[in-house]
């Protein structure tokens, strides 16, 4: 500073500010900050708003949003408009907080720390009405973001449009594009031109909000003329001056082709500028991609689906459960898999609440899912959905999350039994049975024959049964082999065990005790006890010519783990040894 500038700041704090205004205006914000504070120390209130400006832009001294936001107060206490304004943007959001003194004003000692917290829109409100009533367009557009956007108890579309026309009428930026979303969610097709207008002067303007909106304006005609090579200017401008959507949609028109000449590696870059920037569809599209990639890589998978997961993203958060529950990427986690899952579906995603269900009737989850998992079935099933129709009858059935009730879980699944196969099949066993609704082996075998039309393996075996044996019908023995034997080369263990039956008794098959026992050993092997009971005794006995009582041994002893009594008697009469 001068010796000039220094007499100037005893002389005047008027003058002190007219110098310091010259020396701001010639690029020396160091020289001129000084002489501001001497003025907002006499109490004149533009010096208060400059001197505060100087904090919060870090113009002339070191940057401080508390003595930015204690000097903004001043000046706004004094009547600056500008001051007000830019207070209640700080309060909206939430990069200061004001606190209550004992007389509900607030204190010289609002701003503790250089931190973001939670919006007051009511502060803000209060500094914004005085604003806009005082003329300033900022305030007049801040005042009609509040009563769009704010509480609802401070919302009033009308009013909001007023004070974004007046706004808009005096050119200010942010008032033209609070017009413009104004106007649009009129939703009147005569404003889209008037629309575009607004939105272009905002994007005039520099905002970068605008430039994007009117890129997409421009690329889908709306209001302008289609131009798909302008859009792409656009979409590239507001990328470029840091507006995540922005990024994230030009990252996708690279990728995908279209506005821009393919290259997905600048439209790969251009996404993880938009997700590391808090854009969570980019960070959960990154996600998908490393997870189709070949080969997958499901560790920076599981990266950018955590980071889109923890931002409340629904789709990224069963994505990440997928990867825990299957060690995929990451150490296989259970508890952390269904953790991200209950997060999911809680949220409202019907694929991770299915999924959680699934994990529930399994016998995983917690208590409290068990109540979510059939309060969000019944709700979706109520509305039609059979595949929660369906979901919900299990829920009855096994009595998961509500009291077990078969009549509920046969009208449930009888609703379902319309469009689901397993219903189908589950339907026609409560009728088989007599469980939940009469017995009815008739209808029980009608429902068996659509689930077994539909492919489901056990409804073929056991309409096989019933053909076999004439219930719910006439006898039809050739039948049934033919659906034993589809149900077997398709890995049914229970439909092995029939064939090797009917081989070995000679029912309905001829009598062939190679073939019995090669249905028997294939049964076994997938774990069916009784197949494993008929195995150790044709080894033990070479029922079909070949005998092992070693290997015989073994199967029984797995009929006995089983718990087949037939089993453990036939091992008591082995010799010991």
């Amino acid at each position: 500073m001068t010796i000039l500038d220094r007499l100037t700041g005893f002389a005047s704090p008027a003058a002190a500010l007219r110098r310091a205004t010259q020396l701001s205006d010639s690029g020396k914000p160091a020289e001129a900050f000084p002489l501001m504070a001497v003025a907002a120390r006499a109490g004149i209130v533009d010096a208060e708003y400059r001197v505060a400006r100087c904090y919060l832009e870090g113009s002339g001294v070191p940057p401080s949003r508390m003595e930015g936001a204690r000097w903004l107060l001043r000046a706004a206490n004094h009547g600056s408009a500008d001051a007000q304004a830019l207070l209640a943007a700080l309060y909206v959001t939430g990069l200061v907080t004001p606190e209550a003194d004992g007389k509900g004003t607030l204190s010289e000692q609002l701003f503790k720390r250089d931190s973001s917290g939670k919006p007051d829109f009511t502060a803000a409100f209060d500094l914004a009405t005085k604003a806009a009533e005082a003329g300033s367009a900022t305030g007049q557009a801040i005042l009609g973001y509040i009563l769009t956007s704010g509480p609802k108890a401070m919302r009033n579309l009308d009013a909001a449009h007023h004070w974004y026309e007046k706004s808009a009428s005096a050119g200010c930026a942010e008032g033209c594009l609070g017009l413009a979303l104004s106007l649009a969610r009129r939703g009147r097709r005569e404003n889209r031109v008037r629309i575009a207008d607004e939105v272009r002067r905002a994007a005039n303007a520099g905002l970068p909000t605008a430039t994007y909106l009117l890129a997409v304006l421009t690329e889908h005609g709306l209001g302008v003329v289609r131009d798909l090579a302008a859009a792409a200017q656009l979409y590239q401008a507001a990328a470029e001056k840091g507006l995540p959507s922005a990024q994230f949609r030009l990252g996708l028109a690279l990728i995908d082709g279209g506005l821009f000449d393919h290259d997905p590696v600048a439209g790969e870059a251009w996404m993880r500028r938009a997700a590391l920037a808090g854009n969570i569809e980019a960070a959960y599209l990154l996600g998908d991609r490393y997870v189709k990639t070949q080969p997958p890589d499901f560790a920076e998978a599981a990266n950018w689906y955590r980071r889109a997961a923890e931002a409340g993203h629904q789709a990224a958060a069963r994505a990440l459960a997928s990867l825990y529950l299957t060690g995929n990427g990451v150490a296989e986690d259970a508890e952390e898999g269904t953790r991200w899952l209950r997060a999911s579906a809680i949220g409202g995603n019907q694929e991770a609440q299915i999924d959680l269900a699934n994990l529930v009737l399994g016998g995983a989850g917690e208590p409290d899912d068990r109540a979510s998992v059939a309060g969000w079935f019944e709700a979706a099933a109520s509305s039609g959905d059979l595949i929660a129709a369906f979901n919900l009858g299990l829920c009855f059935a096994n009595g998961v999350g509500v009291r077990q009730d078969q009549g509920q879980a046969a009208q449930w699944l009888r609703r379902a039994a319309e469009g689901v196969a397993e219903a189908q099949y589950m339907y026609a066993r409560l009728l088989q049975d007599g469980r939940g609704v009469a017995a009815d082996p008739m209808q029980a075998r009608v429902w068996f024959a659509r689930a077994a039309n539909a492919g489901v393996l056990d409804a073929k075996v056991a309409l096989a049964e019933m053909l076999l044996n004439g219930r719910g019908g006439a006898r039809a023995p050739e039948t049934a082999v033919q659906l034993f034997q589809q149900a077997a080369d398709d890995g049914h263990a229970g439909a092995m065990f029939a064939l090797g039956a009917l081989h070995g008794t000679g029912q309905s098959l001829p009598v062939d005790q190679t073939a019995a026992q090669k249905w028997f050993a294939a049964a076994a092997g997938r774990g069916h006890g009784q197949a494993q009971l008929m195995l150790g005794r044709y080894l033990s006995k070479g029922l079909a010519g070949e005998r092992d009582p070693v290997a015989g041994r073994l199967w029984l002893e797995r009929a006995a783990a089983h718990g087949i009594n037939e089993a453990a008697d036939e091992l008591a009469e082995f010799p010991s040894g």
